[in-house]
């Protein structure tokens, strides 16, 4: 019999291709939602990208729920934690996002350990790597973690961090094998038009939105190599326990514009071609929300390692691959 695998946040971008991964690898899935209406348009949406898709079913659960997660898992053999708060823009009240992300993480872990559930893969974030700290090009690993007292951090990182830290804390006094997925920016091809918030820098790029982009950059990675290193952090017995970074290339935005222009000659008119000086992104930050959310990251180059998910046998697509294909994705599903 096949191995059912349930998988939070089937909706979203990371878990949506996560559940093609695994019916393409001959797993069984029970995804959760939050509302079931959404339950047929999205077989619907995965029938096109999967042979199995018989072996998909749909319950209906809420991060901050306690008593729903043991019915969820029930008949299960693993469960992959990817339903996460990623907003657009950062809360003013940081709980919005901080609470949801680690009562829901604890949730899932409690009733997998009720469950008799051995490994739970959880998807965390480089944001609980690297965040609010000076690297000066340091090599950054699984063993670095966000220091939370560190000035500005945003709520996203914080319940990323907290939210993780909850998960080791917990199956330390005794539960299932954890490994965690910690990938960087996540881009690639959206399978529907309502992407979340992943393919937002692509499309603030695309839609003219930036004349000058700030000196930002980012360790990339695309979506279906997260949905990979999910699978191989199940699979692999030499995964548990461990943090699995997921990236692979660091580009600033400026990189980012110009794979774009090479690729979409019919938006060069829209696409930056120079920086905006940091001392003026500053000064914007203090009228600008998300540009605020991002100023302690300015002129900094991040570098992670991946030799540990590569011992896995992973093997990314490159950073260009992910750009390009979820810029694609954004103009054939006329977001752009």
């Amino acid at each position: 019999m096949a191995e059912k695998i349930l998988v939070t946040g089937a909706s979203g971008f990371i878990g949506s291709h996560t559940v093609i991964e695994l019916l393409n690898h001959g797993y069984e899935v029970r995804g959760t939602l939050r509302n079931l209406d959404r339950a047929e348009p999205l077989r619907a949406m995965f029938a096109k990208h999967t042979d199995n898709i018989a072996a998909l079913e749909f319950v209906q659960a809420s991060l901050t729920e306690a008593d729903c997660w043991l019915a969820a898992i029930e008949g299960c053999t693993g469960v992959f934690h990817i339903a996460s708060p990623v907003p657009v823009e950062q809360p003013d009240n940081a709980d919005e996002i901080i609470v949801p992300a680690r009562e829901g993480t604890l949730n899932v872990l409690q009733a997998a350990k009720s469950a008799g559930i051995k490994r739970v893969v959880l998807t965390s974030s480089v944001a609980a790597v690297s965040s609010g700290q000076q690297h000066a090009g340091e090599l950054l690993t699984a063993d670095h973690w966000t220091d939370l007292q560190s000035p500005g951090l945003t709520p996203y990182v914080m319940s990323k961090t907290i939210a993780e830290r909850a998960a080791w804390d917990f199956v330390a006094q005794g539960g299932p094998e954890l490994v965690t997925v910690n990938p960087a920016m996540v881009l690639g091809p959206a399978l529907e038009s309502d992407y979340g918030s992943s393919l937002e820098v692509l499309l603030i790029l695309l839609m003219g939105q930036f004349p000058l982009v700030p000196q930002l950059g980012l360790g990339i990675v695309d979506v279906r190599d997260v949905a990979s290193l999910h699978r191989l952090a199940y699979e692999q017995p030499e995964a548990a326990g461990r943090r699995l970074i997921a990236s692979n290339g660091f580009l600033w935005f400026k990189d980012i514009a110009m794979v774009l222009r090479q690729h979409f000659p019919q938006y060069d008119a829209k696409l930056p071609r120079r920086e905006l000086p940091n001392f003026l992104a500053r000064l914007m930050a203090r009228f600008n929300k998300p540009l605020a959310s991002l100023v302690n990251d300015l002129g900094k180059t991040k570098l992670y390692d991946i030799t540990l998910a590569q011992q896995l046998g992973w093997q990314p697509r490159s950073a260009e691959e992910a750009i390009i294909d979820g810029a694609q994705s954004l103009i054939d599903a006329k977001v752009v």
